[in-house]
């Protein structure tokens, strides 16, 4: 019954790196993307010396690619572990799977437990084989269950090829209830991108004036200067009051706590234009509360608003009643 595959070993594929508000590790970043990889490292290396967590980070992605410096995975784990300690998720995640795949597995879990819950597709097929085996952690077929499951919808092959040989030993109750538990973890992971994304500012603000580090965006390798995207059409502006009946609405956020839609309403209606004009509804579904505006009088209708909607930043899904 017990499985532990080695293609974990091989899912190690975070291949960028991190790229602060701070224009002076940007310098390194900019130099990276631009195939110059001995300049970033001489960018990053005074910074990581003196404990900037980006820099650390980078570099252990220098030596883990061996690019600028020779390959040197010890020195790439060094790297991780400072910034790791830092609290740089991204660090932390690939920390986590380096330990794994070092055999460290016992270290291992409470980096990848973290990354797991933080929805790291590898970290959560790790964490969920751990679990269903009871050897590295307690066993919890449940959890083991929801977290393959959440990995294998991220498009993790080995995961879905492991939830068949979960289906074999895990009785159906405890399926089921992990295949809840799944639903709310991605539940919830919805709520937490939807607040963070309703607290961005409407226009961005010039990196070099930011007071604070915004979260980090990556920069993907072998560098590539990709071409500007098209112009998107402006978007039909949505109709300015609520349609009187209707059987259309948006969804949207799905919220573990219904303060949490109230506040999340207040902060959209004032942030999308036209939104204010349409009533807002706190619809209860189990353990949570979806929130939905409208009425709409047709799907064309519920369409330009969700695209109005996008355009801020935020999510939703048009919804028939």
């Amino acid at each position: 019954m017990k499985f532990v595959t080695t293609t974990a070993l091989a899912i190690l594929a975070a291949t960028a790196v991190s790229i602060p508000a701070r224009a002076d590790v940007k310098a390194g970043v900019d130099a990276w993307a631009q195939g110059d990889y001995a300049k970033a490292v001489k960018e990053w290396r005074a910074l990581a010396q003196a404990g900037d967590a980006d820099a650390q980070f980078n570099l252990g992605q220098a030596y883990k690619l061996g690019r600028g410096v020779p390959a040197d995975l010890a020195q790439a784990m060094s790297w991780y572990g400072k910034a790791a300690a830092q609290g740089h998720a991204r660090a932390e995640d690939n920390y986590g799977l380096l330990l794994f795949q070092q055999n460290r597995r016992e270290e291992s879990m409470p980096y990848l437990a973290r990354s797991a819950e933080r929805g790291d597709a590898r970290a959560q097929y790790i964490v969920a084989t751990a679990l269903f085996n009871g050897d590295l952690l307690s066993r919890d077929w449940v959890r083991a269950y929801a977290l393959m499951s959440r990995a294998s919808a991220s498009g993790l092959p080995q995961a879905t090829a492991s939830l068949v040989h979960m289906d074999r030993y895990i009785p159906d109750g405890q399926r089921a209830d992990g295949l809840a538990l799944a639903a709310a973890m991605a539940e919830r992971a919805q709520e937490q991108s939807m607040l963070a994304s309703a607290a961005k500012p409407a226009t961005a603000t010039p990196a070099a004036t930011r007071p604070t580090p915004k979260p980090l965006r990556e920069a993907p390798l072998p560098p590539s200067r990709p071409a500007a995207p098209p112009p998107v059409p402006a978007a039909a502006e949505p109709p300015p009051t609520q349609a009187a009946t209707g059987k259309w609405r948006v969804q949207l956020g799905a919220f573990s706590k219904s303060a949490n839609a109230e506040t999340m309403w207040k902060t959209m209606s004032a942030k999308v234009r036209g939104l204010s004009g349409y009533q807002h509804y706190l619809v209860p579904a189990g353990a949570i509360t979806r929130l939905q505006a409208g009425p709409l009088a047709s799907k064309a209708d519920a369409d330009a608003l969700c695209t109005t909607i996008k355009e801020s930043g935020s999510d939703c899904i048009v919804k028939t009643m």
